[in-house]
């Protein structure tokens, strides 16, 4: 047996989670759960896409005790039906992608044949978000 060792944590520069959608219904629901998460969290909205699978509010966590552990949480409670690919940001977009995600709702099959193997990890920008509600 080949032993391998552990990853370690600090692989994880940042997080992103997309909000997939399909058709105008779902994207209405994307939308309204992307405003509700700007109200609750300190995170980095990115655009929505206008590509017709998926819609990408994508959040990206400075790196802070306890944003992975409440916002995953709300998410699962929250999603609405929609489909939400939660994943790291390491070196590797194609692994943090295809191998290491988490999904909330029905997990979709993800196109990676555009994402690279070996980058420098994404790092957290500055949040976008001023949150006016709890969690």
């Amino acid at each position: 047996m080949n032993e391998v060792s552990p990853r370690p944590i600090a692989e994880i520069a940042s997080y992103h989670a997309h909000i997939y959608y399909a058709g105008q219904p779902e994207r209405q629901q994307a939308e309204w759960l992307r405003l509700r998460i700007g109200e609750r969290f300190r995170v980095r909205l990115g655009a929505t896409s206008r590509s017709v699978r998926t819609s990408r509010p994508c959040t990206r966590s400075p790196s802070r005790p306890g944003f992975f552990a409440t916002l995953v949480p709300w998410l699962m409670l929250n999603h609405g039906g929609l489909s939400i690919l939660i994943h790291p940001n390491t070196t590797n977009p194609k692994r943090d992608h295809l191998i290491d995600p988490i999904w909330t709702g029905r997990p979709l099959g993800v196109k990676g044949d555009m994402l690279g193997e070996d980058d420098e990890a994404e790092a957290a920008l500055e949040v976008n978000t001023e949150p006016t509600l709890g969690a």
